[in-house]
């Protein structure tokens, strides 16, 4: 394990992650609550989430194994799904899709479960994190690795829930202009390293 592949893990996670951006998903799918509420939904779905996470970061290449996929095709595959987040950050359109998600939850009256949907499942622990756990676990397979990978997603996580209970300040210190241009970089940063996922992947197939 190389300091690299924490650096590497780091920035993927958290990029797929987006806690800044989950800030104003977190303010409408949590509308009309109280302090206390807000704060006890946000840390049962970073829970929910951790759990989630660290079950993909501990069995993600057992997974592959049991439905007879290499990690290399895996990493083509996966690097792809990360692409096409990153073009949607690029253009805004992963934030729409959240919102939409968000807002079906609040019309449903599922106010009482938005711990579990949509904040810790698809908005926290969704596809671009789980394919990028998945394909982590790979690099990381070493029971210390495996360690460093688990305190990774805490650390993100963690990070996250200090903004769900500073969303309020922490949306308007950025505003809509601010979020914008965040989303844009961290978008490109992602397209970076979903391309290099697929190199890799590529690289090792036609090494086989």
């Amino acid at each position: 394990m190389t300091l690299d592949m924490i650096i590497n893990a780091t920035v993927t996670l958290l990029v797929t992650i987006d806690p800044v951006g989950l800030a104003p998903l977190f303010l409408a799918v949590t509308g009309g609550m109280d302090r206390a509420q807000r704060r006890e939904t946000g840390t049962r779905a970073i829970v929910i989430g951790f759990a989630v996470m660290v079950l993909f970061a501990v069995l993600g290449t057992a997974i592959l194994a049991l439905f007879g996929v290499t990690l290399a095709a895996f990493r083509v595959a996966g690097g792809l799904l990360l692409f096409w987040i990153a073009f949607e950050m690029i253009f805004e359109k992963r934030q729409e899709r959240h919102e939409n998600t968000a807002n079906r939850a609040i019309s449903a009256d599922h106010v009482r479960s938005v711990a579990v949907f949509p904040l810790a499942i698809p908005l926290i622990a969704g596809p671009g994190a789980i394919s990028a756990l998945v394909l982590l676990s790979g690099d990381f397979a070493g029971p210390l690795e495996r360690a460093a990978l688990i305190g990774i997603v805490a650390a993100i996580l963690a990070l996250t829930w200090v903004i769900f209970i500073l969303a309020e300040r922490v949306d308007r210190l950025l505003g809509e202009t601010g979020r914008s241009v965040l989303t844009r970089l961290l978008g490109v940063i992602l397209s970076a390293l979903a391309v290099q996922f697929v190199a890799d992947g590529v690289r090792t197939l036609a090494a086989a």
